[in-house]
């Protein structure tokens, strides 16, 4: 590997039901179109090194998520920029791209939250959404389950929870602002906090803003050239 870049795109209406797999394989032919020196992995089956910070649900839109290829050639970020864009469909924007060290760690070692903002039709007044709210973030737990495959995992939802606010309320309609951990521990999901709040009908809209990094380790140290010592006369 030569290179590693980190790129911010957005998915719009038009892709927000298309899986994780599809969105990886999607990308993987827009880079060959606009002739990327993609890098590969040792092994039988060499595949292109791609990873996402945090895959996105389905159903979900976003405008900032997070994935890091690895080239074995370099690009000008502002070439790679512009060959790339030209290359993707209706509802995917490349929305900026940073070369970052090769010896920082992976995407989804660094992740830690997701933002949200989610649109649902209530009946709710207002101030009985605001007290709801206020409840769920004053409980010690929330306790929940999950299926997977045919195991039920039963955790606490409130410690995924790190920041919920009511950000607009109009007669039939209220807009939520979510902040959730995210990480290789434990992931919130939005749809459980909904449901922890009574609402669990499907919402209008979930639309993830952005995913927050830890934050990078710092440079190393550079020691100073040891320099012969001189023979004593």
């Amino acid at each position: 590997m030569l290179q590693r870049l980190r790129l911010t795109f957005a998915r719009g209406e038009e892709v927000k039901y298309i899986t994780h797999l599809d969105i990886m394989r999607l990308w993987v032919r827009a880079l060959r179109r606009a002739r990327v020196p993609l890098a590969y992995s040792q092994g039988f089956t060499p595949h292109p090194q791609l990873s996402l910070a945090a895959p996105l649900a389905v159903g979900v839109t976003s405008e900032g998520e997070l994935m890091d290829i690895e080239l074995e050639g370099r690009m000008a970020t502002r070439y790679f920029l512009a060959r790339v864009d030209e290359q993707l469909p209706t509802g995917v924007r490349l929305l900026g791209v940073e070369e970052v060290p090769p010896t920082w760690p992976s995407l989804q070692a660094a992740v830690r939250f997701a933002e949200y903002r989610v649109t649902v039709q209530t009946a709710e007044p207002l101030a009985a959404l605001q007290e709801r709210i206020a409840a769920l973030l004053a409980a010690p737990s929330l306790p929940r389950q999950r299926l997977r495959e045919t195991q039920v995992r039963h955790y606490d939802l409130r410690p995924l929870i790190t920041d919920l606010r009511l950000a607009q309320w109009d007669a039939g309609e209220a807009v939520l602002t979510m902040r959730l951990q995210t990480d290789e521990r434990a992931t919130g999901r939005p749809d459980e906090v909904l449901a922890a709040l009574g609402l669990a009908e499907a919402p209008r809209a979930i639309h993830r803003t952005r995913l927050l990094l830890a934050p990078p380790p710092p440079p190393l140290a550079r020691r100073p050239p040891v320099r012969p010592r001189r023979p004593r006369s």
